[in-house]
């Protein structure tokens, strides 16, 4: 009888976190999409609020990032900006280092919130995937990343599983490091040569290099899955 009400209060438990999750989400988009903090995520808007903060601007700016992803802010979005803003070497710096701590968040509040209600409604054939995934994954998280799975649902998605999180970081912050640079570098190669106004380096290899990452980067996926199907 104890262990029936036990099981029911865990139960109780677990629904209650999975609602607060829901409202988590749910708020987070529209504070995002209809608040006044929707006129800062522009290049201009995060430059002046980036312009307060002095010598403190990349720490800002990696909160930032790192709150913004936990609030469903697009990635994509967060990373050009930071490339226009610091360029392309700190760029790509500061914008890896706060995905990584957003990423990090992101996870721990999906474990917190979800996890109890996940595991629930886990039967047993989606019990083998959960357990395939604890034992692959760094593999799984690595693979994902690589094949740019949208960055904010897989960091609250992973959360719901049983991966190990050690296993978590490593593929994430391996995983987005190709991605992350070629975005950050081609944005903020073409952010350079725009306020030197010196528009014939348009026309020199590191803008055509640039460029080529750029179209590169779209092929990724392919050559991932397409080297996954030949070695299983």
């Amino acid at each position: 009888m104890m262990q029936s009400v036990s099981s029911e209060s865990g139960k109780t438990r677990a629904r209650i976190k999975a609602l607060l999750l829901i409202v988590f989400i749910t708020t987070a988009v529209v504070l995002i999409r209809y608040s006044p903090l929707r006129a800062y995520l522009t290049p201009d808007g995060l430059s002046g609020l980036l312009a307060t903060a002095g010598g403190w601007a990349p720490v800002a700016y990696v909160v930032i990032y790192a709150v913004g992803i936990c609030l469903f802010i697009p990635g994509t979005l967060l990373t050009g900006i930071g490339a226009a803003i610091f360029g392309p070497f700190w760029g790509f710096v500061w914008v890896w280092i706060g995905a990584m701590i957003g990423s990090a968040g992101g996870f721990f509040i999906g474990r917190t919130l979800g996890r109890d209600f996940a595991a629930s409604l886990i039967g047993d054939r989606l019990s083998r995937y959960d357990a395939a995934i604890a034992r692959n994954g760094f593999a799984t998280v690595l693979y994902l990343r690589l094949i740019y799975f949208p960055f904010t649902p897989m960091n609250f998605g992973m959360g719901l599983t049983r991966v190990r999180f050690a296993d978590y970081f490593a593929g994430t912050g391996l995983g987005i490091v190709v991605g992350t640079f070629i975005f950050t570098f081609f944005i903020g190669t073409l952010k350079t040569v725009w306020v030197s106004g010196n528009w014939a380096a348009l026309i020199s290899p590191k803008v055509f290099f640039s460029i080529g990452l750029f179209v590169f980067s779209f092929f990724i996926p392919v050559i991932i899955k397409s080297f996954r199907d030949r070695h299983p």
